[in-house]
């Protein structure tokens, strides 16, 4: 028998992968299963993305291989949306780069940076992604706590007290997910300071700034950021094309060139009808966030009330396409209380456990889900 990679032996299935395909055995079985676990956006991107692609499809060259870069417009369209939301200066030709998706942007950012032996600081809670992609390229990872108490925040005095001599990179996600933390531009300057003290690049994973956010910041907003800080974005959540893959990585033009190399041996150049749906996504106005945020603010309220049905305590000023909540103090595991309404109700909830162990005693609703059904899941109850 062939044996598989080393490598494979230090990460398990993602959570969601095996999870939704139990789920989808329930569903077959007959179960009337509402899931309430995963943020994939059940709402359509806006028409002049569709009639994008349409179009696309039928042009010439649209079914070639495509520049590894991604198409010139689409650069500049992140460039100006860059600039027009976070009044953030990006060179389109050297200082972001197109990905397939920003998943796949931590796989080549930590290629591109990473040795083995090197360290990573790693948010507990946080995506899980950041710590199976580290061990994956043979780096170390090094967990931080954010707890409740502090907003969900780094705490840097003791930070500062570890051995950092061997930490290389920095995941950071504000707004934060899964708790949902707005996070601050104070709090992009103190990580730009602690990381430039500590000569350590850091990635703000950005995908939720417009969800139910009234005021959006980007790390790269800090004077200096660029120096050691990158930032990954995606169309994913806020123009609900998560199917389409299309996320960005944007800062220094050395960093981007350095990321380009690896990714330029990964894939041979998105398609493009999607980017041409991509390009007219970045176009939008912010009437668009505005309209997406009175169905999430309608979804997060009927949330809530479910949150209290279960004897849950949440922050009612956390941001993003979730709610994260605190389950009561009696309850000692959030799996074990998430399958028992699993198999109970037929609702699907995320335990705070997936995220990290700081993540035990809570859990985490998507708002990707209808009102009738947000309301029938309160009917179970």
């Amino acid at each position: 028998m062939i044996t598989t990679a080393k490598r494979i032996a230090i990460v398990e299935e993602y959570y969601f992968s095996s999870k939704l395909r139990e789920v989808r055995n329930l569903i077959s079985q007959g179960k009337p299963i509402i899931n309430m676990g995963i943020g994939s956006p059940d709402m359509a991107p806006s028409k002049s993305v569709i009639e994008a692609i349409q179009n696309a499809v039928t042009d010439e060259n649209a079914h070639q291989y495509q520049s590894y870069q991604g198409l010139p417009e689409l650069r500049k369209g992140i460039s100006d949306f860059y600039n027009n939301n976070f009044q953030v200066a990006l060179d389109f030709n050297t200082e972001t780069l197109p990905l397939m998706g920003s998943k796949e942007g931590i796989m080549h950012i930590s290629l591109a940076f990473l040795n083995e032996g090197d360290e990573v600081l790693i948010p507990n809670p946080g995506y899980p992604t950041y710590t199976s992609v580290t061990k994956l390229v043979g780096a170390t990872p090094v967990f931080y706590d954010l707890i409740e108490d502090n907003n969900w925040e780094p705490d840097f005095e003791k930070l500062d007290q570890q051995d950092l001599s061997k930490v290389k990179m920095m995941w950071v996600s504000y707004p934060h997910m899964p708790t949902g933390a707005t996070g601050s531009l104070n709090l992009f300057k103190r990580i730009v300071a602690f990381a430039k003290k500590h000569h350590i690049l850091v990635i703000n994973d950005n995908p939720y700034s417009f969800v139910l956010n009234e005021n959006p910041i980007s790390i790269l907003q800090v004077d200096g950021a660029k120096e050691v800080a990158l930032e990954l974005n995606s169309l994913s959540k806020t123009y609900n094309m998560a199917g389409w893959r299309v996320g960005m990585v944007s800062g220094k033009s050395d960093y981007i060139e350095a990321i380009l190399r690896v990714k330029s041996n990964m894939d041979s150049g998105m398609f493009y009808g999607i980017q041409k749906g991509a390009i007219e996504a970045l176009k939008l106005e912010k009437t668009w966030f505005k309209e997406q945020n009175v169905i999430y603010q309608k979804r997060r309220k009927l949330t809530f009330e479910l949150a209290k049905k279960l004897g849950c305590t949440y922050d009612e000023n956390s941001v993003g396409l979730f709610v994260w909540a605190k389950l009561p103090q009696e309850i000692l595991s959030a799996e074990d209380f998430v399958d028992k309404i699993l198999y109970k109700k037929d609702i699907f909830i995320t335990p705070g456990t997936v995220f990290g162990s700081n993540g035990e005693g809570f859990i985490r609703f998507s708002l990707c889900v209808k009102e009738e059904k947000i309301k029938e899941a309160i009917l179970r109850f």
